[in-house]
């Protein structure tokens, strides 16, 4: 009898293949930082929209950004309720010279890889995957 009721796996694309492809950021150092104790990535997605500067752009820096979303990040795991494994988390991110806007993220908490069942947070734009 089959342990999956689905069949065998087909294919599976893991994190460090997310990495190697650059679909994935490794942020783990800076969120260690915020004292936040897992390993944390950030998906390329949301890494370009919120964490690069776009041009022309100033008074910001990547370190920054980063830290904006590390800082918000945590402060959204302490309130959250024991147990929870899917986290929307928000703040306020200015990609142009004006005011900034609110961004809506989301981290997901889950196995560090295929092999490796150990917790790590994902974060991620609403409706990735």
């Amino acid at each position: 009898m089959n342990d999956n009721p689905f069949g065998p796996i087909i294919y599976a694309y893991t994190r460090a293949q997310a990495l190697a492809d650059g679909v994935q950021v490794d942020i783990t150092t800076t969120a260690q930082e915020a004292g936040i104790r897992f390993p944390v990535f950030i998906t390329r997605t949301a890494f370009n929209a919120f964490v690069t500067v776009p041009p022309n752009v100033t008074g910001q820096d990547e370190a920054g950004r980063l830290w904006d979303i590390v800082w918000m990040l945590r402060h959204a795991i302490r309130k959250a309720p024991p147990g929870q494994t899917r986290l929307p988390f928000a703040l306020y991110v200015r990609n142009d010279n004006r005011a900034p806007r609110l961004i809506k993220l989301i981290a997901e908490c889950g196995p560090l890889d295929m092999d490796k069942p150990e917790p790590a947070i994902t974060i991620m734009m609403p409706g990735e995957d």
